[in-house]
């Protein structure tokens, strides 16, 4: 591994570099405001922030190194190899300069001087809201060979800064404990830091970050450290993909506007586009001016490349952004002085200089490598003429479908049994596996406010189907007329029919595949009925445990088991009759009234995306077209998986 060398510039940080813009007192009131929740995600977040000022320290080119350690009793340690906080007295506070910047918000070198010109701790308030919402926080400081200690109860100092003795390289530590008062539970799960801190390291080439877990017995030892940055993480991300790209497009250059300009990609075969974007080493997933800019360059370079070499005749269209965006994998990181976030969450990137530099950059970089790399050009210009036509051919059934529909009463299909209420938020459509099930449901259901919507055998897998594929399916199309909503850029969430919508399938493999394809067309194409929280999967019972007059329901193994035993006198189990549910279709109107359609006695899960990116790569693996990750990934987990009906 390179050794790269750190800046020795220690004498320009220092305390007049520390500014005060406002104080600590609102954040244990209200610590939501400060890192969203105090969920799990909150708890982490703190880790983040506190990575965060490790990470503007290499950004800075004072510090090649970041150590995170997870200890017993929830502490978590983070130290880098930079220069240190300052410790000499503010002039402004009076105190230490690292007691202002661990006790004030909005204190420390980011708002003004030369301390650091990128930074993604932009808010300055990072490492004071750790301190305010941990029990205990130890800061070590090694500056000029000595080393400095002060630590704090809830953001409060216990002693003032100390020096306790000598070191030999510069840089700081933290330790911090979360407040179990604060945080609704304690507990940091090691895949999430991994993950996040794999990315800082892809994000900030040259950067080594490693992670020690000293939690069990057996300590886990984790390092990452990418010299190649974001071509890295876009090989990374497309490993799973089947590549139409040998060699990805890689930029790394600097805009005459002082933006460092960062960009990745490549074609896979899949039909759905992956974009990321990083502002500072933020995540951007609302992109913003700079996933603008590299969208436009693509989109123009493309077609003026397209048209000069002959590709489509000169009364043809320009492809449009989506053609040239169907399987496309790219990152887009931006660095700017003074990145301009909207939002509290710092979702989307505002600055317009951005969309300016990433625009030219990218533009004269990709023109360049299509000339230089004919075959690679060839592929992706094939691809995206093959999303063109595909784009007309779905929008011309798209239009069939909607104006089929109106010509048919209401829009509803006739496998469709509606509900009389035209009231959204008490209406409820269940999809049901075949026409005996749905039998038993329209009679069995409450006719008020319970529709019923039967399909017959399968979907297709929109996964490995485009647009227009799916619009001559029948099924597919019955549950877009019955949704209301149409399909695509025509989608309109607030035109939905119920807001709940239940996936009713057997408690079989058929039934499990069946819905797992309902899953997948609904994260794909209706992911605002996901968001909403609209997306229900009903949970029928899979026993009936009866004795003499007595019938009881049970949902799993262990309760039917747990039923059996208080059913029989000592282990006689004579009389209990144990009946399996293999499909709805078995039990009778009453029954599935009593256990899958009464609001007050069913079970449901409500669907919820809680990480997307994650969600996006396992329907790509389990539902995509490539098998050697399905494959992998079964064979991972199979010994995972309980109560496989063979």
């Amino acid at each position: 591994m390179p050794e790269k060398k750190k800046k020795t510039k220690e004498a320009s940080y220092s305390a007049k570099d520390i500014y005060v813009l406002e104080g600590l007192d609102p954040v244990r009131k209200r610590p939501g405001m400060y890192i969203g929740s105090t969920g799990t995600d909150g708890l982490h977040h703190l880790v983040w922030e506190v990575v965060d000022n490790s990470v503007d320290e290499a950004l800075a080119g004072y510090a090649d190194t970041v150590t995170i350690e997870l200890l017993p009793d929830d502490l978590v340690s983070v130290a880098d190899n930079g220069r240190g906080i300052p410790v000499e007295t503010h002039k402004q506070t009076g105190k230490s300069a690292l007691e202002t910047v661990m006790t004030t918000l909005h204190a420390g070198g980011k708002f003004g001087g030369d301390s650091y010109k990128i930074s993604g701790g932009l808010h300055g308030v990072g490492v004071s809201v750790v301190n305010a919402l941990s029990t205990y926080v130890r800061v070590e400081v090694c500056r000029g060979g000595n080393l400095y200690v002060q630590e704090y109860e809830r953001g409060v100092p216990k002693k003032n800064v100390k020096k306790e003795g000598n070191c030999n390289q510069s840089g700081t530590k933290v330790i911090f404990q979360a407040d179990k008062e604060i945080f609704s539970e304690l507990g940091y799960d090691r895949k999430k830091i991994l993950d996040h801190l794999r990315q800082q390291a892809y994000l900030t080439k040259g950067i080594k970050i490693e992670v020690i877990d000293k939690r069990e017995e057996e300590e886990l030892y984790y390092s990452f450290y990418f010299d190649n940055g974001i071509k890295s993480f876009i090989n990374h991300l497309s490993a799973e993909e089947d590549p139409l790209q040998l060699e990805a497009f890689y930029i790394d250059r600097q805009s005459t506007e002082d933006i460092q300009v960062e960009v990745a990609f490549k074609y896979s075969k899949d039909l759905e586009a992956k974009e990321l974007s990083f502002a500072n080493n933020i995540y951007t997933p609302d992109g913003g001016m700079h996933l603008t800019g590299f969208r436009s360059a693509l989109t123009r370079v493309i077609n003026e490349y397209g048209r000069s070499n002959n590709y489509f005749k000169a009364s043809e269209n320009n492809l449009t952004g989506d053609d040239v965006r169907e399987g496309l994998i790219v990152i887009v990181s931006v660095k700017l002085f003074e990145p301009q976030f909207e939002g509290q969450t710092k979702a989307k990137l505002g600055n317009p200089e951005a969309r300016t530099a990433v625009e030219s950059i990218v533009g004269e970089s990709l023109k360049e490598f299509l000339e230089r790399n004919s075959s690679e050009a060839r592929r992706i210009l094939e691809k995206c003429l093959i999303a063109a036509k595909a784009r007309k051919a779905a929008k011309a059934a798209k239009e069939t479908v909607m104006r089929k529909g109106m010509l048919e009463g209401l829009s509803l299909p006739g496998k469709l049994a509606d509900c009389s209420s035209r009231k959204p938020e008490e209406s409820e459509l269940f999809i049901v596996e075949g026409d005996s099930a749905g039998g038993s449901s329209k009679m069995g259901r409450d006719r008020r406010t319970q529709a019923i919507l039967p399909l017959k055998g399968k979907i297709l897998n929109v996964e490995k189907a485009r647009l227009d594929k799916m619009l001559v399916n029948q099924e597919i199309k019955s549950l877009v007329v019955a949704l209301g909503t149409a399909i695509a850029d025509s989608f309109d969430i607030s035109k939905i029919r119920y807001h709940k919508v239940v996936i009713m399938t057997d408690a079989d493999v058929d039934g499990a595949h069946i819905r797992t394809l309902l899953l997948t067309l609904f994260y794909r194409y209706f992911p605002e009925v996901i968001n909403k929280g609209y997306l229900y999967i009903a949970q029928p019972p899979l026993y009936q445990v009866s004795k003499g007059r007595e019938s009881i329901y049970a949902y799993n193994d262990e309760e039917k088991d747990k039923l059996v035993k208080q059913m029989s006198k000592g282990d006689d189990t004579k009389g209990i009759n144990i009946q399996r549910y293999k499909g709805l279709g078995e039990m009778n109107p009453d029954q599935l009234w009593d256990t899958t359609l009464n609001p007050e006695h069913r079970s449901m899960k409500q669907v919820i995306v809680a990480d997307a990116s994650e969600a996006d790569r396992l329907f790509d693996i389990l539902m995509g077209s490539v098998v050697a990750p399905r494959k992998h990934f079964i064979q991972t987990h199979a010994l995972n998986v309980k109560n496989l009906d063979i």
